[in-house]
């Protein structure tokens, strides 16, 4: 009988993605486990730059897995898994037919402030925020260019891999890499400046206090 997969995960570190999906393949078949821990948080990633919905979007998850599971023992390795995985996940995705908020996204144009080599708690506000501009600018790009952006920046995945998952050409990847760049940077400036404009607002009490006293001050003199 098999070892409870708790205790079996710290072996299988040193295992390779294919090396684990040919033990499932042979009958291991709690091993899958270690696949899904390793993968999930990047197709969640894939899943979420499509589909706008949170539920939605851990349901095609699930069925994605499924999706591998049933086909496993035709993965052979030609392609790395998670570009396996994310195919099937980015299909499953476009599938259901609705949309969710990508992630923030890590932009090679970020502020040098996010490279500092420490950051304290107002630095941290600040990288929070911005992030979750990044996030908001992203998820008004059209699907195409999030996923693209995504993949390619997020996780890291070269040309020709993200080429692979989505079914495009290299020349279209960093096509739509450099419009989703382009629109991301403009969309950031602007809003960049419109909430600058927006710094130290003067509300109406504030006035109304400085009115009063200055007033005050004025008829105090010409007494």
């Amino acid at each position: 009988m098999n070892e409870p997969i708790e205790s079996r995960l710290p072996a299988t570190a040193r295992l390779t993605d294919l090396e684990v999906a040919q033990r499932v393949s042979a009958g291991d078949t709690p091993l899958f486990e270690v696949l899904m821990r390793r993968h999930n948080q990047r197709v969640y990633r894939i899943v979420r730059s499509i589909l706008r919905d949170e539920t939605e979007c851990e349901e095609a998850m699930q069925q994605a897995w499924i999706s591998a599971w049933r086909a496993l023992a035709g993965f052979e390795g030609r392609a790395s898994f998670f570009t396996w995985i994310t195919s099937i996940a980015i299909r499953e995705a476009h599938r259901r037919g609705t949309r969710l908020r990508s992630v923030s996204a890590r932009m090679e144009e970020l502020p040098d402030v996010l490279e500092a080599e420490e950051l304290g708690p107002e630095d941290d506000a600040m990288r929070s925020q911005l992030g979750s501009a990044i996030e908001r600018e992203i998820d008004a790009l059209p699907e195409i260019y999030r996923t693209t952006i995504v993949l390619r920046e997020i996780e890291g995945l070269s040309t020709s891999e993200t080429a692979t998952a989505l079914k495009i050409s290299e020349d279209t990847v960093k096509q739509r890499l450099r419009r989703a760049k382009g629109a991301l940077r403009t969309a950031l400036e602007r809003r960049a400046s419109g909430e600058m404009r927006g710094l130290y607002p003067f509300h109406d009490p504030r006035c109304n206090r400085i009115v009063s006293a200055v007033l005050e001050h004025i008829n105090a003199e010409g007494l």
